[in-house]
């Protein structure tokens, strides 16, 4: 570990000359502002191209509905692509989706005209695309680059021409702390790359391997990046139970039933896709679940999803060593960062006399506070308090090495050790950072905190259950305080541990190993039975031995469609873990192959296409292609990323160039 300058850029450490440094910003300055200029002038639907000029692009805007039965969502995602251009187009986004969404839906239309995809190996599938693509035929194909990241792409817009396609995929329902909640993401914090680790085994580093941008399509002779999307989204939530509430924390939303439904419409009906959404949804305090289970019956097959709430009896909390683990990597940089210093504030200030702790932050190198934890005496947690508050954002996410000096050594005898880690989770080496947790936590639990407005869910959600441990997400610095103090309470309070549930016959059920649960935390269990009769049993110790029956062909079982889309994807996702831990890849991937193309799911191996068979496109005229630009996550520093609005962006260039004049003049 080197010694480090948190409150200066890293570029002002190699220019040493003053001279240099001013000549260095007024010359980045100037050409900043012209660039800025143009920007500025750039009306909507324009891209400015490499020959000078300004041209007609491509648009794409998107709109969502979601079916909410029960603790199921069926969600349908829509969207249209406007070509403004003479010539023909292929349309390119990343489309981030919930982590544990099972995409398993695609409809291309033209007109009135519907064309449905097919389920197909992800080579067949993207061969048959890039075919339709060359050949002029109207095609769209949707790929999984990670879990809750997707590729879509639609080949052959005409000139003035919109082209629609959906794509359509199921969730379950969150419940925690008496309250239902569905997440979408609608943008993504640019992903940072670090060297592959060594020591990862052949398999992962083949899962790791996928790649990390749509490819451009065949013949493609012009290239541009079109605006980002605006989305439209509604709701519709049938709950089965009377509601106290309908809100969103992430936007204005207008909400009113109609019988047993709740509708939900954005308040501005058009909105920026610069942040994830988040609904959230209450029932009355005298009706709150204890229990629920939901069937679903494919192909001869049963499946069922049950959802339990286990009480929460008073026990005495042990005395806990927390490692703070801080990211304060180039992705944080505005909101986030500020975000992330008052929840690592909060944790600090909650400490007891009898505590132990150190704080570690990182960013593509990593500080230890203290060589080893120390007790939560006033000095230490003051010290630690202002080495947060100096925190600066800068530099690449090399979340390895702070990972591994978190789970370092042990406890001591009688305590707890809880790693907290607030992060935007901002990588793209989740495999290996999760293998970490896996083989280097020990006896330690970790608890990731998602910061910012559009945090990296997949790898919160994997990493806590890997670290049997629970994850929050703060996205506002107002939630800081209340977000903090419910996940500090809870590691206080651990519900229930131990937890297996004994399926009558034969089942297999997801997750496998089921994560402790703590405070306000539901345990949700989807399996694949071999009949949907006999009671299942809920076991844990909470702390003294705990049973719950649930009969499955009683009248508490719901009907909910999709319910077997989920269970294959967990299984899909319990294989691809098989992976990541160095299992049998030539075994496993004709496993996932087989479950994703059986249930009709988007996966690792396997892609969504739809093709309409009749040429649109003359075969002598070329095909340009435009990737849709996903919008900067709202309150960071895009400059950070290499990507600011031109606003910003203006002032910032006239600032250096400012700067470095006056530092040029002074020096002479």
């Amino acid at each position: 570990m080197s010694d480090r300058i948190t409150r200066k850029p890293r570029f002002y450490r190699s220019l040493r000359r003053p001279r240099l440094v001013a000549a260095w910003l007024a010359t980045l300055g100037l050409l900043l502002a012209l660039a800025s200029a143009h920007a500025s002038d750039d009306p909507e639907g324009l891209v400015f191209e490499r020959d000078g000029q300004w041209v007609a692009s491509l648009a794409m805007d998107t709109s969502v509905h979601m079916q909410v039965h029960g603790l199921l969502a069926e969600v349908t995602v829509r969207q249209t692509y406007r070509n403004d251009t003479a010539g023909w187009r292929e349309g390119r986004y990343l489309l981030p989706l919930p982590e544990n969404a099972a995409v398993g839906g695609l409809t291309l239309r033209i007109g009135e005209r519907l064309v449905e995809g097919e389920v197909r190996e992800k080579q067949e599938a993207k061969a048959i695309y890039e075919a339709a693509a060359a050949s002029g035929q109207r095609a769209s194909l949707v790929s999984q680059n990670r879990p809750n990241l997707f590729q879509t792409a639609v080949a052959n817009i005409g000139p003035g021409e919109e082209v629609e396609i959906e794509v359509r995929y199921w969730q379950p329902v969150d419940y925690r702390d008496g309250e239902f909640s569905l997440g979408l993401p609608l943008t993504l914090t640019p992903r940072y790359n670090p060297a592959p680790d060594p020591e990862a085994s052949l398999a992962m580093q083949a899962m790791a391997a996928q790649p990390e941008a749509l490819p451009v399509a065949l013949a493609a002779d012009e290239r541009g990046l079109a605006l980002p999307p605006t989305v439209v989204l509604s709701a519709e939530i049938v709950a089965g139970i009377e509601l106290e509430r309908v809100e969103s924390p992430t936007h204005a939303v207008t909400v009113w039933a109609e019988g047993g439904v709740h509708r939900v419409l954005l308040a501005e009906l058009v909105e920026a896709s610069d942040r994830d959404f988040e609904l959230r949804w209450a029932p009355v305090p005298s009706k709150a679940p204890r229990s629920a289970l939901f069937t679903d019956r494919i192909g001869g097959e049963d499946y069922a999803l049950l959802m339990i709430v286990p009480p929460t009896l008073p026990v005495a909390p042990l005395p806990r060593e927390l490692i703070l683990v801080i990211d304060n990597s180039g992705s944080m940089s505005g909101a986030s960062m500020a975000q992330a210093i008052e929840a690592a504030d909060r944790a600090l200030a909650r400490l007891k006399p009898g505590d132990r702790f150190n704080v570690i932050r990182f960013d593509d190198d990593f500080d230890l506070l203290f060589p080893e934890p120390v007790p939560a005496q006033p000095g230490n947690v003051a010290r630690a308090r202002a080495f947060v508050r100096s925190l600066r954002a800068e530099g690449g996410t090399e979340m390895l090495p702070p990972l591994r000096a978190a789970f370092a050594g042990r406890a001591p005898e009688g305590y707890l050790r809880q790693v907290v880690l607030a992060t935007d989770a901002a990588i793209g080496n989740e495999d290996a950072l999760l293998q970490l947790v896996e083989n280097a936590r020990g006896d330690a639990r970790l608890f990731p905190v998602g910061i910012g407005s559009a945090p990296n869910g997949h790898f919160l959600r994997k990493a806590a259950e890997a670290g049997r441990g629970t994850h929050i997400v703060v996205r506002d610095v107002e939630e800081v305080a209340e977000k903090m103090d419910a996940l500090l309470a809870r590691l206080d309070r651990p519900a229930m541990r131990d937890v297996a549930v004994d399926w009558p016959g034969v089942a297999e059920a997801y997750p496998a190993r089921i994560p402790d649960l703590y405070h306000g935390e539901a345990l949700q269990v989807v399996a694949r039975l071999d009949a949907l009769r006999g009671v299942a049993t809920v076991r844990g110790l909470a702390p003294q031995p705990w049973v719950r029956r649930l009969l499955l062909d009683g009248e508490k079982a719901t009907p909910a469609p999709g319910i077997g889309r989920l269970w294959a994807r967990a299984r899909i996702d319990s294989l691809e873990d098989d992976i990541r831990r160095g299992g049998d890849i030539e075994r496993l991937r004709p496993a996932v192959v087989d479950v994703a193309l059986r249930h009709g799911l988007v996966s690792t191996y396997t892609s969504l296409v739809a093709v309409d068979r009749t040429p649109a496109r003359p075969r002598e005229v070329t095909l340009g292609s435009a990737q849709v630009a996903n919008a900067t996550p709202a309150g960071s520093l895009a400059f950070a990323q290499g990507s600011t609005g031109w606003t910003r962006e203006l002032m910032l260039a006239l600032a250096l160039a400012l700067g470095g004049l006056l530092l040029l003049r002074t020096r002479s």
